[in-house]
């Protein structure tokens, strides 16, 4: 009897010995980055509560099939993932406008160039942190302005040298930049999103690369600084005799103020306007000519 105890103890540890197995829990795949065409797609990542997210443009492996644009930058930096509106930053378009526009507005393309990781990475944050419907207006002029002017350099960079941004074949229509799921071009960022947010002004901060445009701003616009910012650029664009030349009597002006005429009439005659911000008094009256517009590279 006790050795019978002893057979069915002996056969029972066997079996669940064998019936034991070494789990080995699979590494999580690694989720490639892929260019096309100068075009930045960062991947999606599934985030855990205790899992710290960061996205890095960096080279593909040697085994990954790349499609560079000519004059891609050579250099990929860190791009942080913005999950609260109130944290999104504008900082690093910040620096580089400090760094290479002057107080004139011209820009430092080469120098830029130099550093073109970092606009490009900036680009691609945006991506990450499109305005949603519970952002201010402060905000969204803030991104909008921003994001275009931003682009425009990185357009002119992808095309540069040249003497000016119509010696590239549709400027404006160009579908460079991916912010979430959607491909944008300047047209688009300019006449369907920022006109129709009512504000005229919104044509003295953005920038198309060229003489007669008012001046690239030195700094990022920003939420709480939006509405000075495009203050001070709109007094200080009307004012300027390089650009406007204005009397009592008779305005000679720059032909942004025909091209977008309705933006600027909403409260009143194109004269109103102007008289909101020119130091010189302006007569109802006042015969209003229009300036050839020079095209010549902001540099």
């Amino acid at each position: 009897m006790q050795k019978l105890a002893y057979f069915i103890l002996t056969v029972t540890f066997l079996t669940s010995c064998s019936s034991s197995k070494s789990v080995t829990t699979p590494a999580e795949p690694e989720v490639p980055m892929v260019i096309t065409e100068s075009r930045v797609e960062i991947p999606q990542t599934v985030i855990t509560e205790t899992e710290k997210v960061e996205t890095t443009i960096s080279k593909p492996e040697e085994a990954v099939e790349i499609a560079v644009y000519n004059n891609e930058p050579e250099e990929f930096v860190e791009v942080e993932i913005i999950d609260e509106v109130s944290n999104f930053s504008h900082d690093a378009f910040d620096s580089i406008l400090k760094k290479y526009v002057s107080k004139e507005g011209n820009v430092n393309y080469s120098g830029i160039k130099s550093n073109w990781g970092s606009l490009r990475a900036y680009i691609a944050s945006l991506g990450q942190s499109l305005p949603t419907a519970t952002w201010s207006q402060e905000e969204k002029l803030s991104y909008w302005m921003n994001a275009y002017n931003a682009m425009t350099i990185d357009l002119i960079l992808r095309n540069y040298p040249l003497k000016s941004i119509k010696d590239i074949k549709d400027p404006w229509d160009q579908r460079f930049w991916k912010l979430g799921d959607k491909w944008y071009n300047l047209n688009e960022i300019e006449h369907g999103i920022l006109r129709k947010m009512g504000d005229a002004r919104i044509h003295f901060g953005i920038n198309c690369a060229s003489f007669s445009c008012p001046p690239l701003l030195n700094e990022a616009f920003t939420p709480t600084k939006v509405d000075a910012q495009l203050e001070m650029l709109s007094r200080k664009f009307i004012n300027d005799p390089s650009r406007n030349t204005i009397t009592s009597d008779r305005v000679e002006v720059s032909k942004i103020f025909t091209w977008f005429a309705k933006d600027f009439k909403t409260d009143g005659s194109l004269i109103d306007f102007l008289d909101r911000y020119s130091t010189t008094s302006i007569s109802d009256n006042a015969k209003v000519r229009y300036r050839d517009y020079d095209w010549t590279l902001n540099k």
